[in-house]
């Protein structure tokens, strides 16, 4: 059980202090991630941004994901995604409906932070807890496809048939709970009110780059 994100976030970068010192990009999953991955990267020395996915939700149960959509409409379905869904039509609209939200939220959030470019960089993607995986695993394939030096999925909580479902997307993968019995990720938590967008352009309009890996890069 943790309090609330922050000593989630406090627990989880104890397992994450090798890499403090390699200048990681610590990655976010909007929007409840946003306040840990704060955290985490300034814990780390690191830098911090977004990576934009969305999850599709079951008709009639917006908290269950039947997949989920990234940035460039490209998409991860769950086994179960079509019998539950009632076909492709819905699907699709649901896709379309998520890709305009991510497309509204990008443009939220850019003017106040440019976003970050994870290649040949140690990249760690922070999450609140993971329940069928499906946010985790689109943003670690749009990653991937940027050629991160390494991708490290880092959670404190999450069932263990996710973690194994999302390992084979991640170099390493880093969890602090995986207790059998699981219903959501707010059960494991104290406290878990949701986090606003005006919380997360302010968290990202506060951070900056960090002049030192950006100086190296330049070499």
């Amino acid at each position: 059980m943790f309090r609330d994100r922050k000593d989630a976030a406090c627990k989880l970068v104890q397992k994450l202090l090798r890499y403090r010192g390699t200048h990681p990009l610590i990655l976010a999953i909007p929007r409840g991630a946003v306040p840990m991955a704060k955290i985490i990267a300034e814990t780390l020395d690191g830098e911090m941004d977004v990576v934009l996915v969305r999850k599709l939700r079951a008709p009639g149960n917006p908290e269950f994901a039947i997949g989920s959509v990234d940035e460039s409409g490209w998409t991860y379905l769950a086994e179960y995604a079509e019998q539950i869904a009632g076909g492709q039509q819905y699907i699709e609209a649901e896709k379309t409906a998520q890709l305009e939200i991510l497309r509204q939220r990008r443009a939220s959030y850019t003017p106040v932070h440019s976003a970050l470019e994870p290649a040949g960089r140690t990249v760690i993607v922070v999450d609140d807890g993971l329940a069928t995986g499906s946010t985790m695993i689109a943003a670690l394939h749009a990653l991937r496809a940027r050629h991160p030096q390494k991708l490290v999925c880092a959670v404190p909580v999450s069932p263990p048939d996710t973690l194994a479902r999302v390992s084979s997307y991640a170099d390493e993968v880093i969890c602090l709970l995986a207790p059998e019995s699981f219903s959501a990720v707010g059960q494991f938590y104290q406290s878990f009110p949701q986090v606003s967008d005006e919380e997360v352009v302010q968290i990202l309009a506060a951070c900056r780059p960090n002049p030192s890996h950006q100086q190296s890069s330049e070499k």
